[in-house]
């Protein structure tokens, strides 16, 4: 195939450079649309967190929170190993490459922003070491760790998208970064970030979170966007069996989950059981199947008044409207970490 033709469908292999004309214009727009959302990790306060953190938490509350920046530590890192081993790789369009450049750094700006809460919340340099090394000595994040990491194999032997089963399997790596890794796990560590600022805690924690939440949302629309260019282009792959491999994932992402949560809240926090995190888990899982055009499989409400807004194109416009309305070249007070 040329380099410098269009190719017929998004995953047809080779390395289209061709941005006129421009074949997929929604990947640019969000590609304008992160780049005027610039945030950096020197404009959050940790300050008072670390009063927080000893004086105002209790030893559950505490475990908790280290248990949840032993997962933060790695997370993002194992996203943008699979976008830049996997996804840039496969979708052949300019203008998503684009998108995917622009992921990548905030992918690197959010493993920047944990690992300056790791240096802020643990000043001892052997517990850091062991806060990064959770994905192999904690069990109910090395489960998570192990379901990343096989899906993020699963396509890398792939050089081209030659065949019909190939493209399946590069569509379920998608969808399970986007639905699970970024929709589940990220999310229900949001919830927790959350469910602290409710009871007036780690306000630093939050308002980062408040940007690195808008960047996950914005890196799921595209993921689905994705999805949906080649339901449109290919629509003979989405039959009964990938739709089925697709709850057999989340079934495994949300008991991977579920254990993560009995272990953060293993000793009891107040106003917080492991049912209500499952149940919030379970109504995610069921926004994105409906994401995918899927039924709802779950069916379960959200537990959470504080996360009310959690539905990815309800952030989007959250954020619009309250928090991203800081961007470059824009001036004036900006709050961070108001209130839901």
């Amino acid at each position: 195939m040329s380099h410098v033709s269009r190719p017929a469908r998004l995953l047809d292999p080779g390395l289209c450079l061709t941005l006129r004309p421009m074949a997929y214009p929604a990947f640019f727009e969000m590609y304008r649309g992160a780049i005027k959302n610039t945030w950096t990790v020197e404009e959050v306060d940790f300050s008072t967190d670390v009063t927080d953190l000893r004086t105002k938490m209790s030893d559950a509350e505490r475990h908790l929170v280290q248990r949840l920046i032993a997962f933060f530590a790695t997370g993002d890192s194992i996203v943008a190993n699979n976008l830049v081993l996997n996804l840039y790789r496969h979708i052949n369009a300019p203008e998503a490459r684009m998108y995917l450049s622009r992921q990548l750094y905030e992918e690197a700006l959010h493993v920047q922003f944990y690992l300056t809460l790791l240096d802020t919340y643990v000043p001892n340099p052997e517990e850091r070491h062991r806060a990064f090394a959770a994905i192999v000595s904690i069990p109910s994040i090395q489960r998570k760790a192990e379901f990343c990491m096989r899906w993020l194999d699963s396509i890398q032997r792939l050089d081209r998208l030659t065949t019909r089963e190939d493209r399946r399997q590069f569509l379920l790596n998608v969808v399970c970064f986007a639905t699970c890794v970024e929709g589940l796990f990220f999310f229900g560590a949001f919830a927790y970030v959350y469910f602290l600022r409710s009871r007036g805690l780690l306000h630093g924690l939050a308002a980062g979170t408040n940007w690195v939440f808008r960047d996950e949302s914005a890196h799921m629309a595209f993921a689905f966007e994705v999805v949906d260019t080649v339901r449109r282009e290919e629509p003979d792959l989405f039959d009964e069996r990938l739709a089925a491999d697709v709850c057999e994932m989340l079934d495994e992402a949300l008991a991977c989950e579920t254990l993560f949560a009995e272990d953060l809240l293993g000793s009891g926090v107040v106003g917080l059981s492991v049912a209500d995190v499952r149940a919030y888990l379970e109504f995610c899982a069921d926004q994105r199947l409906a994401t995918l055009r899927l039924g709802k499989r779950y069916g379960a409400r959200n537990p959470f008044a504080f996360m009310d807004l959690q539905d990815v194109q309800e952030v989007t416009n959250f954020f619009e409207r309250r928090v991203s309305s800081y961007q470059v070249g824009v001036t004036g007070d900006v709050v961070l970490d108001a209130a839901f």
